[in-house]
Formats: structure tokens, C-alpha cells, sequence
């Protein structure tokens, strides 16, 4: 007689979809996520210079390439060690034109030469989450760091900065 295993329940699943998930259908497509309207910009802490990586979305942005994701800080640490902040960026549209709505950062090392990085899953999620729905968290950035991304927004488009008011009011505090 052979033990039967029991069956493992589905976990929640979810699909990362490009428009609208309830767009004409209410019945599918329930659960997905769009990530549409989302930007990963990595600021460099060291050189203090701010890139927009769509990789990111998935992982695939060049600062994350070719390295194994740990939850050491320590095996990333060394020479070559470069630190960045991770900020999600969302983007919606307002009665005024397409406003920065919300914005979540997070903190990820990487060291190339030893083909490590160091970052913490749970809280590059939990910052996605911020800036989707639309909260603006960035109390993790340091003073030059906020103003790189300040400087990146605008430069990006000075008009969507200057009637996002709720992002504008979070770099005056």
C-alpha cells in the first residue's frame, strides 16, 4: 500500500498584465496586476546619479544582472560594492495631465565582482505596493539622495512635477 501525499493548496496567483486588468471583462483576469504606470529609478548613493531601468520591473535591470540574490549583507560587502536605493515611481492621470502619485524606496547592494547582491525582497515589494497605491514613502533616502530624485523628476518632465502636488509637498518636508 502506498501513503498518499496529501495535496498542497494553490497558493494566491496573480499575472502581470500590460493594460487595464478589468478592462470590458469583470470576471477575469481578477487578481493581476498592472504594472503600466510603474518606473524602477536607481539612484547610485555613491555618485548620486539617478537612471530610469524598465528591467526592473522584472529584475532585469542592469544593476541587477549577473548577481545571486542574498540576505547576507555581509558576503556583498567589499571594494567593489556599489549601494543604491530602489524607488518605484507611479505614474496616473489627474483632471490637470499625468501626475507622479506615488513613490516607495527601498535599499539594495550589489557587488559585481563577487557576483553577489543584497537586498530585501519583502521590502522592494512592500515599496512597489507604496507607490501603486499612491502613497509617496521615501523617508529612507538620505538629503542628497531625495534630491537626486527631485532633480530626476523634474528632468524627466517639469510639467508633470509641477502639478504633482502631493509628491511635490513630500520633498518640502
Amino acid at each position: 500500500m502506498s501513503e498518499e501525499q496529501p495535496k498542497k493548496k494553490p497558493g494566491f496567483q496573480f499575472n502581470i498584465i500590460k493594460n487595464d486588468p478589468l478592462d470590458g471583462h469583470r470576471g477575469q483576469n481578477f487578481g493581476s496586476i498592472s504594472l503600466e504606470n510603474i518606473a524602477p529609478v536607481y539612484i547610485n548613493i555613491d555618485t548620486q546619479e539617478a537612471i530610469l531601468d524598465i528591467g526592473g520591473l522584472h529584475g532585469k535591470a542592469e544593476v541587477e544582472k549577473r548577481v545571486k540574490w542574498i540576505k547576507d549583507k555581509e558576503e556583498a560587502m567589499g571594494p567593489d560594492a556599489k549601494e543604491y536605493f530602489l524607488v518605484w515611481i507611479a505614474v496616473e492621470r489627474a483632471e490637470a495631465g499625468p501626475i507622479y502619485n506615488g513613490a516607495g524606496a527601498c535599499y539594495m547592494m550589489v557587488n559585481k565582482e563577487k557576483r553577489r547582491g543584497y537586498k530585501m525582497m519583502h521590502e522592494h515589494v512592500n515599496s512597489l505596493d507604496d507607490a501603486m497605491k499612491g502613497r509617496i514613502k521615501l523617508n529612507i533616502l538620505d538629503d542628497k539622495s531625495k534630491e537626486t530624485l527631485k532633480e530626476f523628476l523634474i528632468n524627466h518632465n517639469e510639467e508633470m512635477w509641477n502639478i504633482s502636488q502631493d509628491m511635490r509637498a513630500a520633498f518640502d518636508k
